[in-house]
């Protein structure tokens, strides 16, 4: 009687029959899809997958699938939210973030009690729009208090400096693109149709 028990339960275990096992995989699963989903809304910018894979421990080809699963959850649920894919195959970079729709919501909440204060942002906007600009300059037009934006600005990784003669080159960084979530592009489209 206890052989056959053993061999009822090895069976069982083996054409996947057993039920605690497939709801340990389910949870398994839940678990994982839970944690990425946790990794791109505390990271708020583009992971490549070396990034994720050392974060989460997971393998590359489960994240994948994760990714494209918190893709359709978000879809079927017409939820705010999206997971961002850019890059080319092989250097795919992804991104939780609101959809486009919502932008305003998040410009209405930056515009109030945000991490920059007015001045810092007239300062970023200047060096936004001239995209190349000497930091001398910048300080001429917005006064000596602008070296502690551009500071600070440097220290968050949104702008490049470069030294040249006595001052610095200053240019927006990739990481300025991703903070705010616009492209050289769309910049340099709005550029065109603010001069024209």
């Amino acid at each position: 009687m206890l052989i056959n028990s053993f061999w009822y339960l090895l069976i069982m275990v083996e054409i996947g029959d057993f039920g605690e096992s497939k709801s340990l995989e389910k949870f398994s699963e839940i678990d994982h899809l839970k944690t990425l989903e946790a990794i791109f809304f505390v990271s708020g910018r583009f992971l490549n997958m070396q990034e994720l894979v050392s974060i989460s421990d997971l393998n590359p080809i489960i994240i994948r699938e994760l990714i494209n699963r918190l893709k359709e959850r978000y879809s079927e649920v017409n939820s705010a939210i999206q997971i961002i894919e850019k890059g080319d195959k092989g250097k795919e970079m992804w991104k939780m973030d609101i959809k486009q729709e919502y932008y305003y919501l998040a410009n209405r909440l930056a515009s109030g009690s945000s991490e920059f204060s007015k001045a810092e942002k007239e300062t970023l906007a200047i060096i936004a729009y001239k995209e190349l600009i000497k930091q001398s300059v910048v300080i001429k037009i917005r006064g000596n208090k602008a070296y502690d934006h551009i500071k600070k600005f440097s220290e968050l990784g949104l702008i490049k400096k470069k030294k040249t003669g006595h001052t610095y080159d200053l240019s927006l960084s990739d990481e300025f693109y991703n903070y705010f979530n616009v492209s050289g592009e769309d910049m340099k489209k709005n550029k065109g149709k603010e001069e024209n």
